[in-house]
């Protein structure tokens, strides 16, 4: 399969947004309010770095890059990268794309200059979990939080 990533472009925002959506939607990850964070792609790309894996047929997939100063950064410090709300498209899933925007948010992370890149998932999330094990990412509990009581987030750290 042949597709690009690169950051979006403003006419692509709302279907960017709402690829965010059912992917976390097709895993059952959409709880309370947070189908609006997910659907924000516009302010994503105005406040962090919006980039989205494209084939000739449109869309495959999303991650949301925070670089310090986001408002999007949730446990980053000043040396590290960041990324989140990682998205795949139902068409697209099991291809690879999942790993590619990772591995594209862990190049941003060395082009910064930065010595290590994290991110929280959902501690149900295990698919996305084994992805950043295979890809090296190591557990960091310490970074360990919960935005909304009941919303349990583990912490990942890759060194680079």
């Amino acid at each position: 399969m042949t597709f690009e990533i690169r950051l979006a472009v403003a006419p692509e925002y709302e279907a960017v947004g709402e690829l965010t959506v059912e992917a976390y939607r097709h895993d059952g990850f959409v709880r309370g309010s947070y189908a609006t964070t997910l659907r924000a792609a516009a302010d994503r790309a105005a406040q962090a770095e919006l980039w989205i894996a494209a084939d000739a047929d449109g869309l495959l997939g999303t991650v949301t890059y925070c670089p310090v100063g986001s408002v999007y950064r949730e446990i980053g410090q000043a040396d590290e990268g960041e990324f989140r709300m990682l998205g795949v498209a139902g068409r697209a899933r099991g291809l690879g794309i999942g790993t590619a925007l990772t591995r594209r948010c862990i190049d941003r992370t060395r082009e910064l200059g930065h010595r290590r890149i994290v991110m929280s998932s959902a501690t149900y999330m295990t698919t996305a979990h084994r992805l950043y094990e295979r890809l090296g990412f190591t557990r960091l509990p310490e970074r360990d939080w919960a935005p909304i009581p009941g919303i349990d987030l583990y912490a990942f750290s890759l060194e680079l």
